[in-house]
């Protein structure tokens, strides 16, 4: 097994997976619900989960790249409140399309990961990240978005705990080691509550190479 801090870009392909495979049993009349406490639709955040991960690829792509600002694809919103992506399925091609578009994302970003060099860096709010960085970014939008997804659609959905926790070690350096992973994943991104530990209303992660 690798290393708690060793996010691999096989990790993001085992969480889109389980990802599309889940949300193939959405209601087809559950897509325009909102996705748990976010104000988007159970449509838009997966949209909004491709873009990010479309994003993060083309992020780590650049060869020189800039240092204090996102690669300038156009990006746009569908109504107001909505997310602001530049990815957007084809409503004509139904929920079955807009799962082929966050899989293709997926795929995007994990190729990625497996490619740039050890010396790559691309841009993010949280700081300039490697590979691995990015790889875990994905994770952690994949993994949450679900969970958010997975209220508004009546789905079940719990990651595997070893991805969770490598995820944890590489993005949350003060999360703590000795709660359940999935459950300490979701307090340090806002949506959960741990033992002795308040629940946070802010949250960020660290790009930082370790």
């Amino acid at each position: 097994m690798p290393e708690p801090a060793h996010v691999t870009a096989d990790d993001l392909d085992e969480a889109v997976a389980l990802a599309v495979d889940t949300l193939r049993g959405a209601p087809p009349q559950a897509w325009e619900q909102k996705a748990g406490s976010l104000e988007w639709t159970c449509w838009e955040t997966v949209e909004h989960l491709a873009d990010d991960l479309f994003s993060y690829a083309a992020q780590l792509g650049l060869k020189v790249p800039p240092l204090d600002t996102y690669v300038p694809f156009a990006l746009e919103r569908r109504r107001p409140g909505g997310p602001n992506n530049s990815i957007h399925a084809d409503r004509a091609a139904g929920p079955g399309g807009l799962l082929q578009v966050l899989q293709a994302s997926g795929a995007l970003l994990s190729s990625m990961v497996r490619t740039a060099p050890p010396q790559a860096r691309g841009h993010h709010i949280f700081g300039m990240g490697d590979a691995t960085a990015f790889a875990a970014m994905g994770l952690v939008e994949t993994l949450v978005h679900m969970h958010d997804l997975a209220e508004g659609l009546g789905l079940p959905w719990e990651p595997p705990a070893e991805v969770c926790a490598r995820v944890l070690a590489r993005l949350f350096p003060d999360a703590p080691v000795d709660t359940a992973p999935w459950s300490t994943l979701l307090w340090a991104t806002g949506r959960g509550e741990i033992p002795g530990r308040p629940r946070l209303t802010r949250w960020r992660w660290y790009n930082e190479p370790r």
